[in-house]
């Protein structure tokens, strides 16, 4: 499926507007008080702002040599600000106190009544400099920052291996942080940690964002079973196909067969054959949507300085975490240029390298006796990937990537499809009566959507 064009100017219109008030001489200088305030020290240079996928970064550098920076989200492109700032803050502090995982210094936090020009709620911290982005170092030379990114084929393996050492070590830490419920740890009282809000998840502020999903169907509260989020992701990926009006079909047989991959979905998590049962009620384990390499920081010799942007980050089914990390090529699945099954070729043999590191890792930890037996990932990752679990979840968080990983991977997983999705309507007595009865009208809808937006154009 594709984006919903029109949410997508909504979204890009929002921020353009917001963007006029930033740059505004007065909100420019109070912003650099306000960092000056919180960060101490004599101003040499306030820069201007640079925008990121999600984020509006203004850096200030100071006569002693140091600088400090603001973030603040898109108005348009983040489409929970202040529920946002909160769980980052949150979880930032969470990592720091409980592993060795470097992440920026927060130096102050606010909501958009302390933000100058009332922009947005905001997080003031450390600017880490002289860094580069992982994904920087690793990616194919000569292409330009607007480029997707792409692993150089020719990269040395001892380059590969020293970022993995560094990547598996914090991993395993992550890894061993775990709750009982699934949804956003909040320091409850000094010391005491516990989920008490629901999960905000990467996918959730893009259905919102370019789906025209109302807020009010995502999950609102933390869960207590791995059953009830998987359900609860598969009725967002039905709702999804329902509330998206533009984009969403190419046909009435490409609604037809979104309809049965979806409701085929639901239907697997509500039979629990979506998840393992050991995890069920937990430990459930902290997990980030956007842990890749470009939110990691390097220096020019590799080394990691400062891992940024845990935005998107909550106790999840312990099934995300051993899944092997979808980043070894840079590039996501459903955007490779050759098709999914390609990306899965390349993909394998760096797999295989990863995994290799990483059980060198744990051997190491649990000789220094830093990490205990239940703790360890490559066995579970390789099982995850060559079991189709790595699907499935990938599935789960990536709405618009769902109908090719649907019928390419899970379908052949579950009901021996082919994994070219041309077996739909045979699956359509798989579904409950309800479900079968509902589809003409469905597709009905879905195609008069499609032909209005046309005569529209």
């Amino acid at each position: 499926m594709k984006f919903d064009d029109e949410a997508w100017e909504r979204s890009d219109a929002i921020f353009d507007t917001w963007k006029t008030k930033l740059y505004e001489e007065d909100t420019m200088r109070a912003i650099g008080n306000l960092i000056k305030k919180h960060r101490g020290g004599v101003p040499k240079e306030l820069f201007a702002p640079q925008r990121g996928a999600y984020n509006v970064t203004i850096r200030m550098q100071f006569g002693d040599g140091g600088s400090a920076i603001i973030r603040i989200p898109c108005p348009g492109i983040h489409i929970f600000p202040e529920e946002k700032v909160r769980n980052e803050v949150a979880v930032m502090k969470y990592i720091s106190e409980n592993t060795t995982i470097p992440i920026p210094l927060v130096l102050h936090h606010g909501m958009i009544d302390e933000c100058p020009g009332r922009l947005g709620p905001f997080i003031i911290m450390e600017y880490v400099d002289d860094a580069m982005t992982l994904s920087s170092a690793l990616n194919l030379p000569g292409l330009s920052p607007q480029d997707r990114p792409l692993l150089h084929p020719g990269i040395a393996e001892e380059k590969l291996v020293f970022v993995y050492e560094q990547i598996a070590d914090m991993m395993l830490q992550l890894s061993t942080l775990t709750f009982n419920k699934i949804g956003a740890p909040i320091e409850t009282e000094p010391d005491v940690w516990a989920v008490t809000e629901r999960p905000l998840t990467f996918d959730m502020n893009e259905l919102v964002q370019l789906g025209n999903c109302p807020r009010s169907e995502l999950i609102s509260v933390a869960l207590d079973t791995s059953t009830a989020f998987y359900s609860a992701i598969a009725d967002m990926k039905t709702m999804h196909l329902d509330m998206q009006h533009n984009d969403a079909i190419e046909s009435p047989e490409d609604c037809r067969r979104k309809y049965i991959g979806r409701h085929l979905f639901r239907k697997l998590a509500s039979e629990k054959r979506l998840h393992n049962p050991e995890f069920e009620t937990g430990p459930f384990r902290l997990w980030c949507d956007d842990f890749r390499p470009g939110n990691v920081l390097v220096d020019k010799h590799c080394r990691i300085l400062s891992v940024i942007d845990w935005e998107f980050t909550y106790a999840a089914p312990a099934e995300f975490v051993y899944n092997p990390p979808w980043w070894l090529l840079l590039e996501t699945p459903e955007y490779w240029f050759r098709g999914i099954e390609d990306w899965s070729k390349l993909y394998q043999p760096r797999l295989d390298t990863f995994l290799r590191v990483l059980r060198e890792r744990e051997q190491a930890a649990m000789g220094r006796g830093t990490l205990k037996a239940e703790n360890v990932l490559s066995n579970r990752m390789r099982e995850n990937w060559e079991g189709g679990q790595f699907w499935i979840d990938y599935a789960a968080r990536r709405s618009w990537a769902f109908d090719a990983i649907f019928w390419t991977y899970i379908d052949r997983k579950f009901f021996g499809g082919n994994g070219k999705g041309d077996e739909y309507e045979a699956r359509l007595g798989l579904l409950s009566k309800e479900d079968r009865d509902n589809i003409g009208a469905f597709v009905i809808k879905k195609v008069e959507q499609s032909r209005t937006r046309t005569l529209l154009e």
